[in-house]
């Protein structure tokens, strides 16, 4: 066997050891994030670096079952546009893209694969590309956040209650991760508006789904109090959301594909592509 059966990076491998890896049929999974603003304190790649982080990680520990794709790196950001350095994809733009890479990856052989997901506004994006996938070739594609993997092991250590944007969770994970990289004496709390049936962040219960411009609302970018983050936190963050994905991952891999059964009792018109 060739390194197919340790390497968990996907562009790591030659075409020859993409056929033993396809042979292994590997979950493959597209770390989707973004680039955009996190406050003072954060960098920018927070979305793209945290999801990847915990994509390669889960592939590291279980690379017989994990294959990751380099990952996207923009997203749908218009409401952060107010703030220097975000990039902002429209939506068809960035569903087309990833319908793409995951049509080529069907069309090789692959029959699993996973989004998995590190920036909230591209949630009912990456469930569509997923829809696509599974409708449009002979694969399954599942989507998912690595966020709700880990959150009862960050309820079991946190000080704050928001759970948002720039926060807690996200610094703590970072902090964990790469701590050079984080300005904690710059780090600060913030709230959005909050109504009965809305609220302008749409992270809590509120029916009404609704995201405005972060401008109109903030001067820092942040929603959530991230001053009481601490490295620790974000070990057992990361922890849980690798172990997670790899039980995801185990749990997909096997994920049976029926044939479909077809209930029309004359006869379709089996041309019509929609």
């Amino acid at each position: 066997m060739t390194s197919a059966a340790t390497e968990h990076r996907y562009n790591r491998l030659t075409w020859a050891e993409m056929n033993d890896a396809i042979a292994m049929q590997k979950v493959v999974i597209l770390p989707t994030g973004s680039t955009e603003q996190h406050g003072r304190h954060l960098p920018l790649d927070v979305d793209l670096f945290l999801a990847e982080s915990v994509c390669l990680e889960a592939g590291r520990r279980a690379p017989d079952k994990i294959l990751v794709l380099p990952p996207i790196a923009y997203g749908l950001n218009r409401h952060h546009i107010d703030f220097p350095g975000t990039i902002h994809i429209e939506p068809d733009v960035f569903i087309a893209f990833c319908l793409n890479i995951l049509k080529s990856v069907a069309y090789h052989g692959f029959t699993h694969m996973l989004l998995v997901n590190g920036h909230g506004s591209n949630t009912p994006l990456i469930d569509l590309i997923a829809r696509r996938v599974t409708l449009e070739t002979d694969s399954v594609c599942g989507a998912l956040g690595y966020f709700p993997l880990a959150t009862e092991a960050f309820n079991a250590v946190k000080d704050t209650e928001v759970m948002a944007h720039a926060d807690e969770f996200e610094t703590s994970l970072y902090l964990h991760l790469a701590p050079e990289r984080v300005q904690m004496d710059k780090a600060a709390a913030d709230d959005d508006v909050r109504g009965k049936f809305v609220s302008s962040d749409s992270v809590y219960k509120n029916p009404v789904r609704f995201n405005d411009y972060w401008g109109r609302w903030t001067n820092l970018g942040v929603h959530g109090d991230p001053t009481t983050a601490t490295p620790e936190k974000g070990k057992a963050i990361f922890e849980a959301a690798v172990n997670g994905l790899v039980e995801v991952a185990t749990e997909w891999q096997n994920w049976p594909i029926a044939k479909r059964q077809d209930q029309h009792t004359g006869p379709v018109q089996s041309h019509i592509r929609w």
